[in-house]
């Protein structure tokens, strides 16, 4: 297999399937937008005891995030700033997006407003909703005859 240089890899040399490759991303991104807007990925569960929300926000501290909720509705919002380019820079491939974001969850349980909680750690924000007593699940006893 004859290797073949590639001026704008990193490194260098490449095979001619990783050119095949480089040209189909070209010819694809050539229509498409330089950068798509970011839109932080996320996940929701419930259990008996609360709905917890948790959010990949790569790269963002916690102060550039706010979460608030109202009327049902969990509000993320945020902004995730684009790396600066020096003038000498010459970008190969840029893929990662970047911008305001907005992320708006309904939430149809009954929850404890004064007892969420929010926390940041590793780059995954997890938001903990507690349900009120009313919206738990709730034993009830059969009586017998």
């Amino acid at each position: 297999m004859k290797l073949v240089t590639n001026p704008r890899s990193a490194f260098g040399y490449v095979s001619p399937l990783a050119s095949l490759l480089d040209r189909e991303f070209e010819r694809y991104f050539e229509a498409a937008p330089a950068v798509a807007a970011f839109r932080p990925a996320l996940d929701v569960r419930e259990d008996a005891n609360a709905v917890t929300v948790q959010v990949d926000l790569p790269g963002i501290t916690r102060e550039q995030v706010q979460v608030t909720f109202h009327d049902g509705v969990l509000v993320i919002a945020g902004e995730r700033k684009s790396e600066e380019a020096r003038q000498e820079d010459t970008w190969n491939y840029r893929e990662r997006s970047h911008g305001r974001f907005e992320r708006r969850l309904t939430v149809n349980t009954p929850v404890n407003r004064e007892q969420i909680r929010a926390s940041h750690k590793d780059g995954v924000l997890t938001i903990t909703l507690p349900k009120t007593a009313e919206a738990k699940p709730r034993q009830i006893e059969i009586a017998s005859n």
